[in-house]
């Protein structure tokens, strides 16, 4: 519900400060005072396109900043959420626009810069303006197909289908991922068995490669291995002047020089140990020379091998190392894709039998709504009637969807028709010329589906066009009926409307040096009896035109 509305340097407004209330809230003044201003303003606060031209003749910018209450509006509410652009307690919601003097814009939610698509989306959950196309719901389908299966009241049926239609929806998501990971069937299959027959001959291990490594290294210095060993081990213990040899005479020596010094042993005791260990090492030096042999025959065959399994590796394009991990997945992957072909053939007969399911509910459902388009028909058409349409068709045509594809909603397509002369066929409701029959329409489909309509706030301009007399009062009471429930704002010019009103907003011009400026002021009950005085008497007001004025009011405050 719209609280409060700031506007300014819009038009003929300087600057305006509205607050708004529940109920029917009507808008009068004298012709070209600036009654649209306000709901133009509004519209500029929810999305409607910029234009400079609205900027007030001297200023720069216009603003305009909108506060809603929508605690109620649980479609608004989980918007704000999944947007995230709720605050605080999530009970109001502030909108602003701006529009510069170069014809740019800017729009910001609770503070937060927008884009302005995403404020016409919101828009469109706040306010439902008729008389003029901008965030008219009941001009879009889908917003019709609500108010029909509101009114039918199924529940049941409706989650039915939607219910079934989820099902269908994940199933065929799954066969979609299903048949794009493995597009190339066999094929694919064929290819990566083919891939893993050649590391299965291949054979490689986790522990190959390092022992192939050490071993080729090992074969391939092995001259140099002997020549050096062979070296060491005569210098250690066969060359005449070799280390064993010179420890043994440095041990006789101390040896014979104890007998003279005791304090030699531990020495003694030292090297003794150190010729043990050289002896044991020319034993293993021995040893390792005995066992190593020249073997080009053994190296030809360790280079080939290394030379198959690097030669792999490239073809892969991954480190040698990682082969025997790639064979591991390509078996994983044949597993994979030869189930996933299995897991098709199950998918399309759930799909199947879940489609199946999903058609008999829709089909339940469209004759629950085809049962309800009737009576919906005859009602808005007795409302159409009582509010000056006396020749109003009103039908609602219920087709197939053109695609037969399953949806959340089923498989009905749905479209509001409305014919206003005689002997005229019945058109969309888009189609409908006349500004004042369009918002008398919207009133009637209105009044009827008060209880299914989600968006709070109603705004009806021009709906008392081509009107009077007995017809302007019906019209004034659908308006406060409708009142009861939501937030309506009324643009009128009869006095049987605006004496109806729960709230009456006047709008006047006034001069200002060189400027003519717009304002909108609420009125007390005096100022209500003489506004509606002057639109019953025109320019001379009597006490005959002022007494019927107070006769209206109080018939409308007996109004139920």
């Amino acid at each position: 519900m719209l609280t409060h509305l700031h506007i300014r340097n819009y038009a003929l407004v300087d600057e305006l400060e509205l607050e708004l209330e529940p109920g029917f809230t009507v808008l009068t003044g004298e012709t070209g005072a600036g009654k649209s201003i306000l709901i133009e303003a509004l519209g500029l606060a929810l999305g409607d396109r910029a234009d400079a031209g609205v900027i007030r003749i001297g200023t720069e910018r216009a603003e305009v900043t909108a506060t809603l209450a929508v605690t109620n509006n649980e479609a608004a509410r989980a918007w704000l959420l999944e947007q995230e652009l709720e605050t605080g307690d999530g009970a109001e919601c502030i909108v602003r626009r701006t529009v510069a003097a170069d014809g740019r814009s800017k729009a910001w939610i609770n503070g937060s810069t927008v884009p302005i698509q995403t404020l016409r989306e919101l828009g469109a959950l706040l306010v439902d303006v008729h008389g003029q196309h901008e965030h008219h719901s009941l001009l879009k389908r889908d917003h019709q197909l609500t108010l029909l299966d509101g009114f039918a009241s199924q529940p049941a049926l409706l989650s039915a289908v939607e219910l079934e239609y989820r099902a269908w929806r994940q199933l065929t998501r799954e066969l979609e991922e299903l048949n794009v990971s493995g597009s190339d069937g066999d094929a694919q299959i064929e290819f990566l068995r083919f891939q893993l027959d050649e590391l299965d001959e291949l054979d490689v291990t986790p522990q190959e490669l390092e022992q192939l490594d050490a071993e080729h290294k090992r074969l391939a210095n092995a001259g140099l291995l002997i020549e050096t060993c062979q070296a060491g081990l005569a210098g250690i213990d066969e060359d005449e002047d070799s280390l064993c040899t010179r420890l043994t005479r440095v041990l006789n020596d101390l040896r014979q020089q104890r007998v003279t010094d005791a304090r030699l042993q531990p020495v003694i005791d030292l090297l003794d140990g150190a010729a043990i260990q050289i002896e044991e090492a020319a034993t293993e030096l021995r040893t390792y020379v005995d066992r190593l042999e020249l073997d080009p025959q053994r190296l030809e065959e360790v280079e080939r091998r290394l030379a198959a399994i690097h030669t792999a590796a490239r073809k892969h394009r991954l480190p040698a190392r990682e082969l025997p991990e790639l064979r591991q997945r390509l078996g994983a992957q044949i597993e994979r894709l030869a189930g996933a072909w299995q897991r098709r053939e199950e998918i399309a007969r759930e799909i199947a039998a879940c489609e199946t399911r999903y058609r008999g509910a829709a089909a339940k459902l469209g004759a629950a709504r085809a049962k309800a388009a009737r009576t919906l028909e005859k009602k808005v058409m007795q409302e159409m009637r009582r509010l000056g349409m006396p020749d109003g068709v009103f039908t609602i045509e219920l087709q197939a969807r053109a695609d037969d594809m399953p949806s959340p909603s089923g498989l009905d397509r749905i479209e509001f028709l409305v014919s206003t002369n005689p002997h005229q066929p019945p058109r969309p409701l888009t189609k409908v010329a006349s500004g004042g029959e369009m918002s008398r329409i919207g009133l009637a489909i209105q009044v009827v589906t008060a209880d299914q309509v989600d968006v709070p706030t109603v705004i009806f301009d021009e709906v008392d066009v081509g009107i009077g007399g007995r017809v302007a009062e019906i019209v004034g009471q659908g308006l406060r009926r409708l009142g009861e429930c939501r937030q309506v704002l009324c643009i009128t010019h009869l006095a049987q409307v605006a004496a109806l009103g729960h709230h009456h907003l006047q709008v006047s011009k006034r001069n200002a040096g060189k400027q003519t400026l717009s304002t909108i002021q609420p009125l007390a009950a005096e100022e209500r009896r003489e506004e509606i005085a002057r639109m019953l008497g025109g320019v001379e007001i009597s006490a005959q035109t002022r007494a019927h004025a107070e006769e209206m009011i109080k018939r409308s405050e007996e109004f139920a």
